[in-house]
Order: C-alpha cells, then structure tokens, then sequence
C-alpha cells in the first residue's frame, strides 16, 4: 500500500494530485512518505513548493516498486483463483446443481499470464495458440511484456513473467522449455531506393561502409560477427537496437540500414527485407522456470501448447 502511494507521488511529482488520485488528505499521504523514508533511512524526494521530484535513492526504489507491485497483483490474482476453486469444491456437497455447475468448472479458468517476448515470427505462433485457448477459457488474459532475451529472463527470475519466449543462443540449464517449430531469418531493412534494395541477397561484402543498425544483445552480435568473418572489423556501426520498430523508424529516416529478423510484416511502405547469403537462422525457445509452482491457468496454457506441439 505504501509502495503504491510512493509510485503515485513519483509519477505526479505533485502531493497535493497524488492525495487527490488516492483518495487521501495531503498531510496522511506526507506523513506515509516521511514514515517510508525513515524506515529506509534515505532521502526519496527533493522537495519545493511546488514540486516533489526523486533521488537517486529514490529512483532506485521506484524502479523496485514497481517490480514488487506487479508481483504482488500478479500473487493476489493466484491466490484469489485458487480460493475461488476452493470455494466450488466445498459446494459441491451442497446441492446436485452446484455439483452440474462444477463439472464445467474448467471452463471457468480464469486469471493472468504474463509472457515476455522478442520481436519475432515465433509470436505470431504463439498468438495463435493464444486466441486458441482464449476460445476455451475466455476468462483467461494475457500480458505480453516485449524486451530483449536477458530482460526477459530476469523478470523471470524475479517472477513477475510466468513465460519466455527467448530468441538462442540462450542457456537453458534452469528452465523448463519448449524449442519453436521454425527458425527466424536473418537479413536487412533497408529503403526501397538504396542501391542495396535492388539485390535478392545480401552478402558480407555488400555491407561494408554501409551505415549498419545492429542489434544490442552481445550474444547475438557475436553469431552475427561468425556471419561477416573478416568484414566484421571493418563495419561501420551507426546505432544499436534492441526493438525493431524503432530500428525501422531509424532506417526510414536514413539513419542506417537494420540487421534484424524476417518478421513478414511492412512497418513502412518505403522499407523492403532482403534475406542474407549464406542463410543466417536463429531458434527460439518458450522458457519457465524449474522446479516451480505454476499458477492454474499458466499450467493449463503450458499443456495446452504441448499438445499443440505435438500435432505439430
């Protein structure tokens, strides 16, 4: 409650707005800041008469805030689905009804599934098995969190995600997995009237003294450095990434050409894809932890895309 009001007072950087948002006077909610700093035994604000804005102690907390109050909604809605299902089992002894309520009680699956994911084809299989399972428990609902493989497993380990979908090479020795059917292509956007569009493939050699737009993930850049071989060296790096679509704005905007994946959509009409050659591929993999207690609607999804990899 306190981190909350915390995190309300950071983003309105005004007192007297954030009392008004949570329904508190302005002496309580100051009161329950200076209580929280002295527990702390740090400084959180810099304060005027006008204004409230963060330390540097007091960024670090909010950005800690909000990972404990993400995993604390996510914890209540487990906590009160199971309850729910409780609930039902104890009336089953109640009435022949309840007991016919209680054999669809599956379709009643409801709760939250939070799945981080990169910018890849992967998702639009994915999202299929989404809307699939949706169709089924329509209670059920999604946070889709989209970051970088290392974001990813870290809000894994935190256990504010319940799912990754993580582009290789990644070690996988702490997780429970599931390989994707199809790899992702590498290859370049680049504008439609640059000399490079007019090519079917993309060698090492064409990109040299090409302003490139590389991929932030050192693991990443390193399979594509075993690509170019000698070339590497000689590249001219303008920006890196780690989202795509600002890489295609960059690339719209003549900042570069892009490395990135084959994602078969057109993110501006003036930006093409050309493959590379020889053929770079990447795998993905879905990822959980192991050893852990899912909740019951993140069990029921991971069974649920089993199966639909085995039809596969």
């Amino acid at each position: 409650r306190v981190l909350k009001y915390f995190l309300m007072v950071a983003r309105e950087e005004n007192i007297t707005k954030a009392a008004v948002l949570l329904h508190l006077t302005q002496p309580t909610l100051s009161r329950q800041l200076m209580q929280l700093e002295e527990e702390l035994g740090v400084k959180l604000f810099h304060r005027s008469k006008h204004s409230i804005v963060l330390t540097e102690d007091g960024m670090l907390l909010k950005r800690r805030a909000q990972e404990i109050v993400s995993l604390s909604h996510k914890t209540v809605q487990e906590l009160s689905h199971k309850e729910d299902m409780l609930s039902g089992e104890i009336a089953v002894s109640l009435s022949h009804k309840t007991v016919q309520e209680l054999s669809h009680r599956e379709d009643m699956l409801s709760g939250e599934i939070a799945i981080g994911c990169g910018e890849t084809k992967g998702m639009l299989f994915l999202s299929e098995q989404i809307r699939k399972f949706q169709q089924k428990y329509p209670l059920v609902q999604f946070s889709i969190h989209s970051a970088i493989a290392d974001d990813t497993k870290e809000r894994i380990e935190k256990g504010i995600l319940d799912i990754g979908l993580l582009m290789e090479p990644v070690d996988v020795g702490k997780y429970e997995f599931i390989r994707m059917p199809k790899k992702e292509k590498w290859g370049i956007l680049a504008r439609k009237d640059s000399e490079l569009a007019a090519k079917e493939f993309i060698n090492p050699e064409d990109l040299l003294g090409v302003p490139l737009i590389m991929v932030k993930r050192e693991l990443v850049k390193n399979e594509l450095a075993s690509w170019f071989g000698d070339y590497y060296e000689g590249l001219q790096i303008a920006a890196t990434y780690n989202l795509i679509l600002n890489a295609a704005a960059m690339v719209e905007r003549g900042v570069g050409i892009a490395l990135c994946f084959d994602l078969g959509v057109a993110f501006y009409e003036d930006l093409c894809f050309i493959p590379l050659t020889p053929t770079l591929e990447t795998g993905s993999v879905l990822v959980w932890k192991k050893n852990q207690t899912l909740g019951a609607a993140t069990s029921q999804f991971m069974n649920f895309l089993k199966n639909a990899f085995k039809a596969l």
